[in-house]
C-alpha cells in the first residue's frame, strides 16, 4: 500500500469532517507536525478558546505546559521540532462539568497513519487520561495518578503526564512530587530530544 505524504495527510486531516453530525459547531482540526519533529505532545481535545484561535493549545494550559517543557512559544510552535496532535482535532463542546472528551473518531480514523510517519520521534509526551490510554494501553493504571506514579516505567521514549489545566490546581497540589520529581527530568528529556542529531 502506497505512503500518503504527511504534508498531503495533514491537508486531508485539516479537511475532516467525520464528527460534523455530532459536533455543537462547524468542525475544525487542529494538528500541527512533520516528518522532523523530535517531540510529540499527544494532547486531548482543543478546548473553545483554540478552536477560535486555530492555535493548538494558545490558553492557559498551553501557558503552563510550555512552563514544564521549559519552551518558549517559538520552539514549541516550531512543527519541525515539536508535533501537535490531540487525540481528538476538535474542540468537542461543553458537558456538565468542563470540556466533553475527544471524539474517538479522530484516533480511529486518522492516527496510525499519523503517528507512522513522524519516524525522527525521540520521546512522546501523553497528556492526559485519554492520550495514555491511547498511548500505554495495559499498561494504564486504574487511575491517572496510579499512571503518573509510574513514570519512570516508561522513560525514557514516553512520558505521562496530567493535563495542564487550570482546572487541575487541586491535584497539582495534592502531588508535589510531580513538579519535584517529574518536570527537571521532563524538561531534561525534551532538551535532549530537540538537540539530537537527526
Amino acid at each position: 500500500m502506497k505512503r500518503i505524504p504527511l504534508n498531503v495527510l495533514l491537508h486531508e486531516v485539516r479537511a475532516c469532517t467525520i464528527c460534523a453530525p455530532v459536533l455543537p459547531h462547524a468542525p475544525r482540526p487542529i494538528v500541527a507536525a512533520s516528518e522532523s519533529a523530535r517531540v510529540l505532545i499527544i494532547g486531548q481535545a482543543p478546548g473553545a478558546r483554540v478552536h477560535a484561535s486555530g492555535v493548538p493549545w494558545s490558553d492557559a494550559s498551553g501557558t503552563r505546559l510550555r512552563t514544564w517543557l521549559g519552551l518558549d512559544d517559538a520552539t514549541f510552535y516550531d512543527d519541525t521540532k515539536v508535533a501537535l496532535v490531540p487525540m481528538g482535532f476538535c474542540f468537542p463542546g461543553r458537558g456538565a462539568s468542563g470540556d466533553l472528551p475527544p471524539r474517538p473518531e479522530c484516533a480511529a480514523h486518522w492516527h496510525h497513519d499519523l503517528l507512522a510517519q513522524m519516524r525522527s520521534v525521540q520521546l512522546t509526551l501523553l497528556i492526559g487520561q485519554y492520550a495514555q490510554r491511547f498511548g500505554l494501553g495495559e499498561a494504564c493504571g486504574e487511575t491517572l495518578t496510579d499512571t503518573l506514579l509510574r513514570w519512570r516505567d516508561f522513560s525514557p521514549k514516553i512520558i505521562p503526564l496530567p493535563h495542564p489545566s487550570p482546572r487541575n490546581i487541586a491535584w497539582f497540589k495534592r502531588n508535589p512530587w510531580f513538579e519535584a520529581e517529574v518536570l527537571p527530568t521532563l524538561r531534561e528529556r525534551v532538551a535532549q530530544a530537540l538537540s539530537a542529531s537527526a
